[in-house]
């Protein structure tokens, strides 16, 4: 009796009788009961104690020690006296119509906390992919509440059909609100009219990219929002205006100087008053060998030493004469550059009056790459949206 009792704390299955345990190098099997007490009927509610039959079940249980557990379970099914309804015995440690114990499924479910797949948490359990993603099914996430600051961004997840899905974030609490499988107009708005008008209005900021169907959701849902454009977005375009002017003067030079300025074009694009003096004079000669690069880092540099000041109302003022200089120019990536951001300029001249950023989001998106890398992808966008708000709800948990 001793050496059951402590093998049932061992366990963790009170109410069961050990009869017999069977230990090799990789596996222990443990013949087991549950304890005899009367059960209700499920059918008329009566409660009976006679036993209809025996059933055995091999159920698996958590690795322990090294060794894969399972349990071969003696179940016995009752007979109600009064409808005649045979029914299993109730079984508080095993899921119906699984033949593992719940701590198992539960430990399955932690385990799919990261960006593991699938497949390799069935190799880690012992139990096939199959059943893995069935126990995950049970998972499921309803729609979050909205936060005072709102982030919307994209990642290519190639899930039902659509090359791009949608994330939204609350930045600030560094958490993510829900995953949408598409990222067009009319279905953002058919997704944040499910919300009341009340709560659409604690939204404060909206922060997002240049993409035109987020500032249009923005106007029309978020009246009361400021829409900030996240400064790494509008600061690419400044970047890569100035590399398509790099490129194509690259093409004028011979094939000694373009190998040149393709391997120094990371000095080209880091602030000149970063570098040291050998630096600077790698960067000098380059700007020698072509005016339209000069002209465009010079560009490039104003824009630097906007970004780094310290007063919102003077970068303002600044980015505002830096659009009207630069559209003058002779240069037609920059003056396309300064044009675009110009059309964005409300939501870009916010982003110098809030440190909030999309920072985070682009991190989940990160993740999110590493998650699809893993299990090479997703059809079914319901379990890949849980399966992303399962990894982060463990992390803002």
């Amino acid at each position: 009796m001793l050496y059951t009792n402590n093998t049932e704390k061992l366990l963790g299955l009170q109410g069961v009788n050990v009869k017999k345990i069977e230990n090799n190098e990789k596996r222990v099997l443990i013949y087991a009961e549950l304890e005899r007490k009367k059960q209700k009927c499920p059918c008329c509610g009566e409660s009976t104690d006679k036993i209809h039959d025996y059933r055995e079940q091999t159920v698996k249980d958590i690795s322990a020690f090294g060794k894969l557990i399972a349990l071969k379970l003696r179940k016995r099914r009752y007979r109600c006296e009064r409808c005649g309804k045979r029914f299993f015995e109730e079984n508080h440690f095993l899921l119906r119509y699984y033949r593992m114990t719940n701590r198992l499924a539960a430990y399955v479910i932690d385990k799919l906390r990261d960006e593991r797949s699938f497949t390799g948490v069935s190799r880690e359990v012992d139990i096939s992919v199959s059943t893995v993603i069935r126990i995950f099914d049970l998972v499921s996430y309803p729609k979050s509440r909205l936060p005072q600051v709102l982030s919307i961004d994209e990642f290519k997840g190639n899930t039902w059909g659509e090359k791009y899905q949608c994330i939204l974030t609350d930045p600030v609490n560094k958490v993510v609100l829900d995953i949408l499988p598409k990222r067009y107009e009319h279905y953002l708005s058919s997704y944040f009219n499910g919300f009341s008008r009340e709560e659409r209005s604690t939204v404060k900021y909206f922060v997002s990219d240049m993409w035109k169907p987020y500032s249009l959701v923005c106007d029309s849902w978020f009246r009361n929002a400021v829409p900030v454009i996240d400064k790494y977005h509008w600061i690419r375009q400044v970047v890569w205006a100035f590399e398509k002017v790099r490129k194509e003067e690259q093409k004028k030079l011979s094939p000694e100087l373009r190998k040149y300025f393709k391997r120094s074009r990371s000095l080209l694009l880091k602030r000149y008053d970063g570098l040291n003096d050998e630096q600077k004079q790698e960067v000098n000669v380059m700007l020698y060998y072509s005016a339209n690069i000069s002209r465009a880092h010079w560009y490039k540099e104003q824009l630097q030493k906007i970004l780094v000041l310290n007063d919102p109302s003077a970068a303002k003022k600044a980015l505002i004469e830096w659009m009207d200089d630069t559209e003058d120019s002779e240069l037609p990536d920059l003056k396309y550059c300064a044009n675009t951001l110009r059309s964005w300029s409300a939501g870009i001249i916010n982003s110098f009056f809030t440190p909030v950023t999309n920072g985070f989001t682009e991190g989940c998106n990160n993740k999110i790459k590493v998650l699809k890398r893993n299990a090479y992808g997703y059809k079914n966008f319901n379990r890949f949206r849980n399966r992303i708000l399962h990894i982060f709800s463990h992390q803002s948990a």
